[in-house]
């Protein structure tokens, strides 16, 4: 049997946009078929998102895209005032962004190791498996400790996903595990950093919901923290009311993309005359014929009331594919450049003189 040194050699690297300017081939691709068009429209849309600065734009993460070497891209769109807020799957952000920002990595799996046949020497020696990347599960216990460890020093009351995020945040500056102190950067930081609210609406499906586990068991009879998935969708539904246009970029479906597409009609319900999402662009490889939200068209969410149609695109792409090309588009084109970015944080927290 290998040792678990042996087979965690080789680290996921997180590909850099800002390396690689990929305009010129996009814009070719807008001349071809298939889903090389669609790809080269929902970048044209992303331009267009940021170049209007009335637009807040929301980037909903779902699927296993920081293990796969996406962080820096989300990074540099929060650092660049290319996205406003974010609404995530709690993996996406404790189990592989906030695990990273404590200084641990995901692995490239061998041929071998990525076929499944072996997943029984990964469990023996405590390493798991996402198709063909690992992650060492001693260090993952160490990342629900610490979120344990947020929970503990939080007032004992419902918070809002986004309030403890931003507690994480806080924690990584406190103990210097930030890209300024020798550390790397990451997205809970760099949002941080930027007033950029992050919500995870199931957040306890992930490394939190583990050190929130141990929190309230400690804590039986006594007051503790619990998280409110209605609050996170009532802080949402406040920013698209601050806000009205709006633009989703969603990498993925699932809840996020449920709860970002939903806040149009929660503003409704709550008698505010907020408008459909002016722009949408999905990346997603769910097949639509099932009938679930992951796979659903946005024209199909024109129907519930949530997005317009006039520039909406889904790209059925593999996210690791299709986002290193879109995002790099817009940031090449400079779209960004006017945007003084939302600060929605602020909604939540005010800056005080």
């Amino acid at each position: 049997m290998p040792t678990k040194s042996e087979l965690l050699t080789t680290p996921i690297q997180h590909i850099d946009i800002k390396q690689h300017d990929v305009v010129a081939l996009v814009d070719a691709m807008q001349h071809m078929a298939f889903t090389s068009r669609d790809l080269a429209r929902a970048a044209s849309i992303y331009e267009r998102m940021l170049l209007d600065t009335e637009c807040g734009v929301i980037l909903c993460l779902a699927g296993s895209l920081i293990s796969s070497g996406l962080k820096q891209v989300f990074v540099d769109l929060i650092r660049n005032k290319m996205v406003d807020a974010i609404v995530s799957t709690g993996a996406n952000i404790v189990d592989q962004d906030f695990f990273e920002a404590l200084g641990f990595k995901h692995w490239i799996a061998d041929e071998l190791y990525k076929q499944g046949t072996e997943d029984a020497t990964l469990r023996e020696l405590m390493i798991d498996r996402i198709y063909d990347t690992l992650i060492d599960e001693e260090e993952l216990r160490i990342c629900d400790d610490i979120t344990g460890q947020i929970a503990d020093s939080l007032e004992p009351r419902p918070h809002s996903s986004r309030e403890f995020i931003r507690e994480m945040g806080a924690y990584l500056e406190r103990e210097g595990k930030t890209l300024a102190k020798g550390g790397v950067d990451s997205i809970v930081h760099a949002a941080y950093e930027c007033d950029v609210p992050i919500f995870c609406p199931a957040f306890s499906d992930c490394s939190a919901g583990f050190g929130l586990v141990a929190h309230q068991h400690a804590r039986q009879g006594k007051p503790m923290v619990s998280l409110d998935s209605a609050k996170d969708f009532y802080e949402l539904t406040q920013l698209k009311i601050a806000n009205p246009t709006t633009g989703l970029l969603m990498i993925g479906g699932g809840v996020p993309k449920n709860f970002a597409q939903d806040i149009v009609v929660a503003a409704d319900i709550l008698g505010m005359d907020a408008p459909m999402h002016k722009y949408a662009i999905q990346v997603t490889v769910a097949d639509v014929r099932d009938g679930a939200l992951s796979s659903s068209t946005l024209k199909e969410a024109s129907s519930w009331g949530k997005v317009d149609t006039t520039f909406e695109q889904m790209v059925f792409s593999e996210a690791t594919l299709a986002v290193p090309l879109i995002a790099g588009y817009a940031f090449h084109k400079k779209a960004h450049a006017a945007r003084a970015g939302k600060h929605f944080a602020r909604v939540f927290d005010p800056v005080t003189a």
